[in-house]
């Protein structure tokens, strides 16, 4: 742009171009991910929605799939990332987790336990009714969910009791609405009122609507993908990095905290990670609330 073209455009005023692209430059990153529903809850943690689990997409054998992280606090920083057990392989968490979990102090464990692997489930979700956002009924989502939601979806494939008819809730045409129902209790995110309808065809068995809902879904596969996961190496690296060469360093337990040398340090982070007996790192949770911190976290 030449100084006389410069001029010219002073004449006709752009400050509200400027302040847009001011603004637009100012606007804080997103790190959400509009593919997932959440459920919304009152003041007091209650939320309700509707649901249908959906079925596997093309290419896929499963209508879910099934991975870890790790999300935890030290002096370094948050540790939040996928776990390579969801792959089959060795994690260093998980390791270090068994060698806190073996060493005999109660004070180890509890930190194990801080540290523990988070199980997550992923489905394609239809949203039938969400009262606290109706703009959400009728398209499709993914949706984030714990051991408690897959149990009731076990308990529906493969029931208690004989008079109970098994279902498959992520059938079109024989599965079931799922009633979402979201307490909070002691504190904590409760699901134990949630439940499936009756069975009944989606969108009154439609096929041609079926088919076009079906190919809106998302795959499912890139969760256990090794490309969204670090190396072993790498996670080991990140994992130093925030306990800061304190493999006991807790964020939420009191104790005696023992602080590793600067040369155990070294030879730590050079040396395999060695265990024996694998800690129970079944001890999960639902994730719900957890992610969404995460992700707040992450927008700050």
């Amino acid at each position: 742009m030449s100084f006389n073209e410069l001029k010219k455009k002073s004449k006709v005023s752009n400050l509200e171009d400027l302040v847009k692209k001011l603004e637009d430059q100012n606007k804080k990153e997103s790190y959400r991910d509009e593919r997932f529903w959440r459920p919304e809850m009152d003041k007091s943690g209650n939320g309700f929605a509707i649901i249908r689990f959906l079925p596997e997409v093309a290419e896929e054998d499963l209508p879910w799939v099934k991975y870890y992280n790790h999300a935890f606090n030290g002096p370094g920083g948050w540790y939040i990332e996928n776990c390579l057990t969801s792959l089959g392989q060795k994690d260093p968490v998980s390791e270090l987790n068994t060698q806190l979990w073996n060493s005999g102090v109660e004070s180890d464990k509890n930190i194990a336990r801080d540290r523990r692997r988070k199980l997550h489930y992923v489905s394609n979700i239809l949203i039938v009714s969400d009262p606290s956002n109706p703009q959400n009924e009728g398209k499709v989502f993914l949706f984030r969910y714990g051991s408690k939601i897959f149990e009731k979806i076990q308990e529906a494939m493969k029931p208690e009791f004989k008079d109970e008819e098994a279902i498959n809730p992520f059938d079109f045409w024989k599965g079931a609405n799922f009633r979402l129902k979201i307490r909070k209790v002691a504190g904590y995110t409760n699901y134990d009122k949630s439940e499936f309808d009756a069975p009944s065809p989606l969108m009154g068995g439609d096929d041609a609507k079926l088919e076009q809902l079906w190919k809106t879904q998302y795959p499912l596969k890139e969760f256990i993908d090794s490309k969204n996961y670090k190396t072993y190496d790498e996670l080991k690296d990140r994992m130093f990095q925030v306990l800061g060469g304190d493999i006991r360093a807790a964020s939420t337990h009191n104790g005696t905290i023992e602080n590793v040398s600067s040369e155990d340090f070294q030879e730590k982070r050079s040396a395999p990670i060695k265990s024996k007996k694998p800690v129970a790192e079944e001890d999960v949770s639902e994730t719900t609330d957890a992610l969404d911190y995460f992700s707040k976290l992450a927008d700050d």
